[in-house]
């Protein structure tokens, strides 16, 4: 053998060590990270911040000038387009079907706003100062055990959802029912920035850095051990959770379980080419064919892309502009609920939601300015990070998924489980999409009493 090919062949194996040396580096299991429990986020400087840890009862309260305020917005709608013919939502939101709402939200909803105020004040909620923040959250107590062990569960929402998604979920957590041996104590907080909670002031407020957030306000509440229930950027945040605090989680609950390091993006690859190696026939179309999946997000995420790089600018335009508003979010409710219903001419959004729980939602938004500090998350999420190598860290902590046919991610179990390593349940639903839990509350909430059982058949 020639010099030249001793040189080539020595490069070649030189380079080929290298390669596997890297794909071992990027394919390896990282360790629980150390976090920041008393990271500020608040206004100024924390060197004199003394966190005030009570909790105060909280309360909507827009009287008369704001609402009156909103109808004299909405009295002048602008003169919109006709829709193409037969566009129906596919061009975005149909502007007939807008029109629509903007009339019913004007007319009939805002006419009866006591009514709507009492019934998202039907709930007690309090806020307390986690980290320099004020955070809003729901917490509701099970009126009677009837001497049942009562578990505390922390249910979060993602964007453009809020702590309403979960409204009709609530009552049915919070009462003896179904033979349960146990009942649920709910904590709902709204995300730093959504709603009701204070946004930061300091940039790199992540979805790692909220999950701390979440844990020290159920440990401000007096629990240290706790499920979690949460889809969205809840998913993600609740997913951080059972990461960080493996011994305090007692069980994760989700409708949008990821691993989104190199290996569960690997194998979700493999698992698109060779579909029924890794999953019942009956189950392929909830995750395949890929690339349909991959044109479908490509085709629905320019929001994602905007409010990734510049949140602030679509905040400027839709804060305070309750058309802009409504027209940006409810789209997500079409789409995110199934996308076939771009075909429809009324985006099929009353399919299963009534336009008051849409509206309550646009309201939330609307009332606290909240879509530029809501959006903001984008940005601080989109890093390899954030993205990537925190779900490198495995977990233990038992994990159930409840799988939607029209959730907008999903991930089969030979993915999950190299982070989800105590993956016990994985239950597909024929129907269902983004917003299980508005969308399919009595579902959504047979498939966490189903989760949170088998737990205690493995105590029993």
């Amino acid at each position: 053998m020639g010099f030249f090919m001793r040189f080539t062949l020595a490069g070649t194996v030189l380079l080929l060590g290298l390669l596997l040396k890297q794909c071992h580096d990027l394919f390896k299991e990282l360790p629980v990270p150390e976090v920041d429990y008393r990271e500020y986020w608040g206004p100024g400087s924390s060197e004199n911040y003394v966190e005030n840890i009570e909790v105060k009862p909280f309360e909507l309260s827009y009287g008369t000038e704001v609402i009156q305020e909103l109808k004299a917005k909405l009295d002048k709608v602008p003169n919109l387009p006709e829709p193409l013919e037969g566009s129906n939502f596919e061009y975005g939101f149909n502007s007939n079907r807008l029109r629509e709402i903007l009339k019913y939200w004007r007319s009939d909803y805002l006419m009866r706003w006591d009514a709507r105020q009492k019934f998202l004040n039907q709930f007690p909620q309090f806020k307390t100062q986690i980290q320099g923040l004020d955070i809003h959250f729901i917490h509701v107590k099970p009126k009677e055990s009837d001497h049942k062990r009562v578990l505390p569960i922390i249910v979060l929402h993602g964007w453009p959802g809020s702590v309403r998604e979960f409204y009709e979920m609530i009552p049915k957590l919070t009462t003896s029912s179904d033979g349960k041996k146990y009942v649920f104590e709910v904590i709902v907080p709204s995300l730093p920035g959504f709603g009701f909670s204070q946004g930061t002031s300091k940039r790199g407020l992540s979805a790692a850095k909220m999950a701390v957030i979440m844990r020290n306000l159920m440990v401000r509440l007096g629990f240290s051990k706790f499920y979690i229930h949460c889809g969205d950027w809840g998913a993600v945040i609740g997913n951080l959770m059972a990461t960080f605090f493996q011994s305090e989680v007692l069980g994760f609950h989700s409708t949008m379980c990821m691993n989104n390091s190199p290996l569960g993006h690997l194998k979700t690859l493999i698992g698109g080419t060779f579909p029924t190696f890794v999953l019942k026939p009956e189950h392929v179309n909830h995750y395949f064919p890929y690339l349909d999946r991959v044109k479908f997000m490509l085709e629905e995420s320019g929001y994602f892309h905007l409010q990734a790089t510049k949140p602030d600018t679509i905040g400027a335009a839709l804060t305070g502009n309750p058309v802009g508003l409504a027209v940006y979010i409810l789209e997500k409710f079409s789409t995110g609920t199934n996308p076939s219903f771009r075909f429809l001419e009324d985006g099929g959004l009353e399919k299963y939601f009534s336009l008051d729980a849409l509206l309550d939602h646009i309201m939330i938004y609307y009332l606290t300015d909240s879509v530029t500090t809501s959006t903001r998350l984008y940005v601080e999420a989109f890093n390899i990070r954030e993205l990537m190598d925190y779900d490198r860290t495995p977990t233990v902590v038992p994990a159930g998924c409840a799988k939607f046919r029209y959730e907008i991610y999903q991930q089969t179990d030979w993915a999950l489980k190299d982070h989800l390593r105590n993956l016990i349940q994985n239950n597909h639903y024929p129907d269902g999409g983004h917003f299980a839990a508005l969308q399919m509350p009595d579902v959504l909430y047979g498939d966490i009493v189903q989760f949170v059982n088998r737990l205690y058949r493995r105590e029993d």
